[in-house]
């Protein structure tokens, strides 16, 4: 699989990445053994780029990549996880952390703490959990409530991380594009990771993140390219930005289900192949909790959507006529000569 670099560290990443919050029991449990088997199959799918995060299932997820990663060679595989939340251990723990979106025990609860002491402890902390002498990334994690301790003291807490080595690259993290624009526009930041704001549905991303990063030479890391889930099964109940999705985005999904249908592929494909076609970014960042999941992400992302598809989906209003794809297609209306 193909590998690109973030950041003059020598910090490379897989094309196509995993990201482990599944691993975290995102919703409903999974198996220690079901989670080391998915991590499996990333890699026997040749992926080389894996991203965690304190936050999913209190540490479940960084307890579950490190033991399923360290017996291969660090040198090998590209590792981030976050920073911003501490865990603190709860005195007598009730109940399950459903509320967060895990199903886990309420063990420990999450404090704030984009601090440069903090940033520090929540990086000791997950390499303790990891099992793991250092990552290659450390994003600020979702600061979207905690700009001014983000900016003034986390970030420049990631920056020194970086100077003394003990990570190759730092970031942020986050659902939205302003704060992500102004971190390249603002800082010295290698990656921002923009989850769900650059898919075939919602290209937000386009109006200023992703021309800002490729102008600062930035690496975008792009997650939520289902939109968390209408885009890998568009159906009535299907889920768009974790909520139920809205009417009109999932007639719009269904349209572009049957279009890539007309052209011999899969939805799921053109939503995978859609994020690379901006020069800024680096990776797709998929979510997966079992190998069967990674199989198919795999497979439909080595796929070549037909030019055909694009060429619809733009003639048919279903993608905007500025918006990057994969292969050269004319705008409609526009004279080819």
């Amino acid at each position: 699989m193909a590998r690109r670099r973030i950041g003059p560290g020598g910090v490379e990443v897989t094309e196509l990445s995993f990201g482990a919050a599944g691993l975290g029991n995102l919703y409903t449990p999974i198996t220690d053994d079901e989670a080391a088997a998915a991590i499996d199959a990333a890699w026997e799918a040749g992926i080389r780029y894996f991203d965690t995060a304190p936050h999913y299932g209190i540490g479940l997820s960084e307890r579950r990549l490190g033991d399923a990663l360290r017996a291969r060679p660090r040198e090998t595989y590209a590792l981030s996880t976050k920073a911003g939340r501490l865990l603190e251990p709860v005195e007598r723990p009730e109940g399950d952390d459903l509320a967060h979106g895990f199903a886990v025990p309420a063990t420990h609860r999450r404090v704030w703490d984009f601090s440069a002491d903090g940033i520090r402890r929540s990086l000791e902390a997950s390499l303790t959990r990891l099992g793991l002498d250092h990552v290659d990334i450390v994003y600020l994690h979702d600061p979207d409530d905690h700009a001014e301790q983000a900016f003034r003291e986390g970030y420049p807490a990631l920056e020194r991380l970086r100077a003394e080595g003990v990570v190759g690259a730092i970031g942020a993290g986050m659902n939205q594009t302003a704060m992500l624009t102004r971190f390249v526009r603002d800082t010295d930041v290698d990656a921002v990771l923009c989850a769900g704001r650059y898919t075939l549905l919602d290209q937000s991303a386009l109006a200023e993140l992703l021309p800002a990063a490729h102008e600062h030479g930035t690496a975008v890391v792009v997650g939520g390219v289902f939109n968390s889930g209408l885009l890998a099964d568009p159906r009535p109940g299907a889920t768009y930005d974790y909520a139920t999705a809205p009417r009109a985005l999932l007639e719009r999904a269904l349209r572009l289900k049957a279009t890539a249908e007309r052209h011999g592929t899969t939805l799921r494909a053109a939503a995978l192949a859609f994020p690379l076609s901006h020069p800024a970014v680096t990776t797709v960042l998929v979510g997966a909790r079992s190998p069967y999941e990674v199989r198919d992400a795999a497979e439909e992302f080595a796929l070549a959507v037909p030019e055909g598809f694009w060429k619809e989906a733009r003639a048919e209003g279903l993608l905007p006529a500025h918006v990057p794809v994969p292969v050269p297609v004319p705008v409609p209306g526009e004279d080819p000569a």
